[in-house]
C-alpha cells in the first residue's frame, strides 16, 4: 500500500443513509426562518454537515454488535467493566467517571475545584469548558504559544501552550488560587492544532514547580498523538499507543467528551488519581448523571465507547483520518482561500478575517461567511470568532483574537467526492467575498451565545 499516492479509506460502506438536495431559495428561507443560526436548522435541510464532529461519526460493524452485547444493569453491568477496561489501556488512571459527555466531566471538575477568585490556565479553553469554568465564579486563561494567534503562521505545534506565561500566571495568581492547569488536545479553538510532547513534558515541569495537577481536555487525543508520530522529533518509529501512554502519564487526570476520539454517538468520562476529588466528583455525578458504573449512559452506549476507544488508535485510521482533512484544507490553501496553517487534525478553519477584511469584527464576519456557505452550497459549517467568544461574564463584548469558520469532518462518514463539492463550494463563495454583509445579533442568551442567538444581516 505505501508505494501509493492515494490514501483510501481503510473501511467498506455496508450502509447508506440519503440526504435531501436543496435549492438556494429554499435554504434562503430556512436561513430567515432560523434567524441565520445555522445551529436552529434542521439537520433533514443540509445537505455537507460539517458543523461539528462531535457524536457525528459512523460506528463500524464491531461497535454495532458491542450495542446487540449492552447489559443494563442499573449497577456492576458487565458493559462498564468492559468500558473501563478500555479507558485503562490507554489511560491508567486511579478512577474512571463516566458521564453522558465531555461537558458533563467539565461541569463536576469545576463545580468541585473551581470557584470566586480561582483562576484556571489552558492552552485554548473551547466553549464549554470556559463556559463551565466561567459558571462557577472562576476565571478561564488561554495562553497558547504566539504562533498559535495567527492563522497564517506556520508551526508544527501551534497548540502547545507558552511555558514562561503560565508560570507567570501562577506568580501572578498564587499557586493557591490555580486548582489545576488544563491542556486542550487538539487545540480545537485555535485551529486543531496539535501539543507536542516536549511541550508537554515543560508544562508538567511548571505543574511540579508549583504542586498543581495536570489535566487533559483530551477529546482528540488519537489525532494529537498521531501528528507526534508524523511531527515531533524521535518518535517516526514509536506507535501511537505508546504515544497516548506517554501523554497520559505526564499528567493527573482528564476530561473526555467520547463523542470525538472514541467514535462513539454519546458519552465522555473524567478521570483522575487524587482520591478527595475523586469521591467528591462521584458524589456529584450521582445527584447528576447517574450511579458511578454507568454515569448517564446505557450499557450499550459503554460498548460502542470500548470498542471505539480500540479503533481510533489504528494507525490506518489515524492515517486516513489525518489526510482527508488535509486534502480539504490543502486544495483550499492552493486555490487562495486563506486557512488556519498547518491543517489540523479533525477540521478545517477558514480564516474569515483574512477572507472578509471589509466586516469588522463586531460584524461577526465568521457567521456572515458561515450563512453563506449553507445558502450557496447547503454546507453547515461553524463560526468560532467573536460570536463564540467575543462576550465576557459582565455582559461586555470585544473581538475574538481569531475569526474563524470550522468545517469539521465527522469520522467515517463523507466520501472523496463530498470534499471535492464542498471545495467547490467554499472557492466559490470566497471569490465573491467582497459581496458578503455582516449581521448583528437581535436576540441572545447571557452564556453560549452561538447555540441559539438569531440574526439578521446589515444592509
Amino acid at each position: 500500500m505505501e508505494r501509493w499516492k492515494t490514501i483510501i479509506e481503510p473501511f467498506r460502506i455496508k450502509s447508506v443513509e440519503p440526504v435531501r438536495l436543496t435549492t438556494v431559495a429554499e435554504r434562503q428561507q430556512k436561513l430567515e426562518s432560523a434567524g441565520y443560526n445555522l445551529f436552529n436548522l434542521h439537520a433533514d435541510d443540509v445537505l455537507m454537515d460539517l458543523l461539528t464532529d462531535s457524536g457525528t461519526g459512523a460506528m463500524s460493524a464491531a461497535q454495532w454488535a458491542g450495542i446487540q452485547r449492552g447489559d443494563e444493569s442499573y449497577a456492576g453491568s458487565p458493559s462498564w467493566y468492559r468500558f473501563l477496561e478500555s479507558v485503562h489501556s490507554l489511560f491508567p488512571f486511579k478512577h474512571v467517571i463516566p458521564t453522558h459527555q465531555g461537558r458533563a466531566a467539565e461541569k463536576i471538575l469545576f463545580s468541585v475545584v473551581g470557584g470566586p477568585g480561582k483562576v484556571v490556565p489552558n492552552n485554548t479553553h473551547f466553549d464549554t469548558t470556559r463556559a463551565n469554568v466561567e459558571f462557577t465564579g472562576a476565571e478561564a486563561v488561554d495562553l497558547v504559544i504566539e504562533e498559535g494567534q495567527h492563522p497564517s503562521v506556520l508551526h508544527p505545534f501551534k497548540g502547545n501552550m507558552d511555558v514562561e506565561a503560565l508560570d507567570a500566571c501562577i506568580r501572578a495568581h498564587e499557586p493557591a488560587n490555580v486548582p489545576l492547569v488544563m491542556v486542550t488536545v487538539t487545540n480545537n479553538s485555535g485551529g486543531g492544532q496539535p501539543v507536542s510532547l516536549e511541550n508537554l513534558r515543560a508544562v508538567r515541569e511548571v505543574c511540579d514547580r508549583y504542586g498543581l495537577p495536570l489535566f487533559l481536555d483530551a477529546c482528540r487525543f488519537a489525532e494529537n498523538a498521531w501528528f507526534i508520530k508524523q511531527r515531533e522529533p524521535g518518535y517516526a518509529n514509536v506507535g501511537v499507543r505508546e504515544i497516548v501512554s506517554q501523554m497520559a502519564a505526564l499528567v493527573d487526570g482528564m476530561t473526555m467528551s467520547a463523542k470525538k476520539d472514541a467514535i462513539a454517538n454519546i458519552g465522555g468520562w473524567l478521570a483522575m488519581n487524587d482520591d478527595a476529588w475523586a469521591e467528591r466528583c462521584r458524589n456529584l455525578l450521582i445527584l447528576t448523571e447517574g450511579f458511578p458504573t454507568y454515569g448517564g449512559l446505557a450499557g450499550r452506549d459503554l460498548e460502542a465507547i470500548a470498542q471505539g476507544l480500540q479503533e481510533v488508535v489504528e494507525e490506518d485510521y489515524l492515517r486516513y483520518r489525518i489526510s482527508s482533512t488535509a486534502y480539504l484544507g490543502e486544495a483550499l490553501v492552493e486555490a487562495g482561500v486563506p486557512c488556519v496553517q498547518p491543517i489540523g487534525g479533525h477540521a478545517v478553519y477558514l480564516d474569515a478575517a483574512a477572507l472578509l477584511p471589509h466586516i469588522p469584527p463586531l460584524a461577526y464576519p465568521g457567521q456572515s461567511l458561515a450563512v453563506a456557505l449553507y445558502r450557496e452550497g447547503g454546507i453547515r459549517g461553524c463560526e468560532i470568532g467573536t460570536v463564540m467568544f467575543g462576550i465576557h461574564p459582565d455582559g461586555t463584548e470585544t473581538p475574538a483574537s481569531m475569526e474563524l469558520v470550522r468545517l469539521a469532518i465527522p469520522r467515517r462518514v463523507y466520501t472523496q467526492s463530498h470534499v471535492d463539492y464542498v471545495i467547490e463550494v467554499v472557492r466559490w463563495v470566497a471569490e465573491r467575498a467582497s459581496e458578503l454583509r455582516g449581521m448583528r445579533i437581535v436576540e441572545q442568551p447571557p452564556a453560549l451565545r452561538h447555540f441559539t442567538a438569531r440574526f439578521e444581516p446589515l444592509s
